[in-house]
Parts: C-alpha cells; structure tokens; sequence
C-alpha cells in the first residue's frame, strides 16, 4: 500500500504544476490570425467589396522593452502612452498588414459615377499596443498606409475577378488620388458578463467603446457583443477586421485552445457597433486635392452574427454582417461576409 500511497500524492502534487504549465503555456504563445471580408457572401460586388488583414500577436510580456522588435529608441515614448502602461496590467503587441478597398455599385461603367461612392483603395501597415486583465483590454493602434493607386487594390481586384472569371472592373482610372494616411485608435472592452452553466457551457457579453483620429478616419464608435456556447474561449471576443480588432490570443488555461485532453470548442455569437462619423476619406474624398465625393451619413451601425469554433490550436469564425446606409444617395443597405482564421503555437 505504502508505494501505492506515495505514487497517489505525487500525482496530487503534480496537478498544480500541470495548470501552472497550462498557463505558461497560455500566455507565452503567439498567435497569427487571418481576416477576410468580401460581399460576395452578400450576393453583390459594391461598396465595402473586400478587405484583407493578417495580425501578428505577441507573447503577453512583462513590458514592452522586452520584445525585440521595438526599437530601443522607442521604449522612452511607449511607456509615456497613455491607457495601455496600466499596473498590474498585461501588456503585448500585435503588428498587421492589411488592404481595404471600396467600389460603386456598378462596375460595368468606366465614367465618374457622382452619385455612388468613389473608387477607392488603402493598403497599411499597424502596430497595436495592448494591455489586458481577465476583465478589460485596452488597445492603442497606430496605423500608416497610402490611399490611392499605389495602394494596388485595382490591380487586386482586376487580377482576382480574372482568375474567377467575374466582372473587370472599369472605372478604377477615377480612384481617389494617392495620399499617405496616419490614424491613432483607441478602444476599450470590457466583459460585463462571464458565467458558466455547467457541462462546459457558458456565456459572455463584451461591451466596446473607443475611437480615431486621422486624416483617413475621425470618428467615435461604441457596441458589444454577446457569446454562447460549449468551451468558450477566454479571449475578448471575434470582431470585424478594423482597428482594435486583435483580440484572438487565448488569456489563460480556461482557453480549450490550451486544454490537455480535447481541444474542441463552438460557440454563436451576436454584436452591434455604432459609429458618429466626423471623417472618412473613402466618402469625403482626398484631404489635399480635389477628387470624387459623396455626402456621407454621420451615423452607421454594423448588426453581425456568427459562429466560431475551435479545433487544436486554431479558432475559425464567420460572421453575416448587415451594414446600415453610409452615403446619402446609397440606394441599399450592405451585407458582407467576415470569416477569421486564428492560429496559436
């Protein structure tokens, strides 16, 4: 009995260290995640037609400094950030490049079409500064990118519409113009509501509330979103591909991402966001030279719902999206497919 008993408490002992690794584990992975969203999931090729963003994001990190990324030059200025140097906080990074483009509702036309949106294009590069408790995230994006031709979103377009034997696109020759942008984002969330029901099941609701400034975008948005189902993951959510959205890294060992034995989890999800708009580039036309514009609403919302679900290391989602009016001749509201691709290691 005796090597028997001794065998037992061992184990019993090693339990602890197996959530300590799990955490560990957790919180030093890295992940990669993939953003798509086009329309044709809405039956259409107009307006916001598609957009592409790829995120990497960090391990959590004890501060900034210990990234190697980052040059030395810019630890002085990154601990003077506001919201995100927060004690007792966990800070991380997330770095991205993405690709945005916007089309009228006919593409058949190669004329300036006044009364539709402008042709448009932006390519980016962004850095994200992070930090995050098991209840709130903050996030501070920077993000710097050019408007216009040399952005290559016509040539995009024209080359995938080819390859899927799909409409050419004729009027990108009235595009808007080139223009370097600069934005700064904020954002908040929040989880206002975390429970479990049992046999795995739990619930979540994650409020948002933050904003931009820049030459492409001013504006100021709040929302939350709503989460249910079977192995929830612990992170702060699946949002649309926008500034703040790097919110797919697993927290802790709660995560099935990092669960020992099955590492399966689905979920249904629902959000809304409202945005006050002072700016968009996309609709107010170039900052510094004259080009196509359309009176814009001050007021858009987003109403989304999907369904995500995790398999290993991965956590894939897709979310239906309906997008009210952004312009005032706009004949129809918009609807767009956002499919997200998450992988942790």
């Amino acid at each position: 009995m005796r090597p028997r008993f001794i065998f037992l408490l061992s184990l019993l002992q090693l339990l602890p260290m197996t959530a300590m690794a799990q955490v560990e584990q957790a919180k030093d992975s890295r992940s990669f995640t993939f953003y798509m969203e086009n329309d044709c999931f809405g039956g259409t090729d107009q307006h916001y037609t598609n957009g592409l963003r790829l995120t990497w994001i960090s391990p959590d990190l004890t501060e900034y400094r210990e990234d190697s990324r980052l040059a030395k030059l810019s630890y002085s200025l990154i601990r003077r950030l506001p919201f995100v140097n927060k004690p007792g906080f966990q800070p991380f990074i997330s770095i991205s490049v993405g690709q945005n483009m916007y089309t009228p509702e006919d593409i058949k036309r190669s004329e300036l079409i006044e009364d539709d949106r402008p042709y448009a294009g932006v390519t980016y590069f962004a850095i994200g500064f992070h930090s995050k408790s098991s209840r709130r995230m903050d996030t501070l994006e920077f993000d710097l990118g050019i408007v216009g031709p040399h952005s290559y979103a016509d040539e995009y377009q024209e080359t995938v519409h080819e390859w899927i034997d799909s409409t050419d696109p004729q009027g990108w020759d009235n595009q808007l113009r080139d223009e370097p942008i600069l934005e700064v984002f904020y954002e908040r969330k929040w989880k206002l509501l975390q429970s479990r029901v049992g046999r795995g099941f739990g619930y979540d609701m994650i409020p948002h509330l933050g904003g931009g400034v820049g030459n492409a975008y001013t504006y100021a948005h709040a929302g939350a979103g709503v989460r249910f189902g079977w192995n929830l993951p612990s992170d702060f959510g699946t949002l649309l591909s926008r500034p703040g959205c790097d919110t797919n890294a697993a927290f802790d060992e709660r995560d099935p991402r990092f669960f020992r034995r099955h590492r399966l989890g689905i979920h249904v999800f629902a959000a809304v966001d409202g945005r006050g708009v002072l700016r968009n580039i996309f609709l107010d036309g170039n900052t510094f030279r004259d080009s196509h514009s359309v009176d814009k609403k001050p007021f858009v919302a987003d109403f989304l719902a999907g369904v995500g679900l995790i398999v290993g290391r991965f956590k894939i989602s897709y979310a239906h999206v309906y997008r009210t009016k952004e312009f005032e001749t706009q004949k129809d509201e918009q609807v767009f497919g956002s499919i997200t691709l998450s992988f942790s290691y």
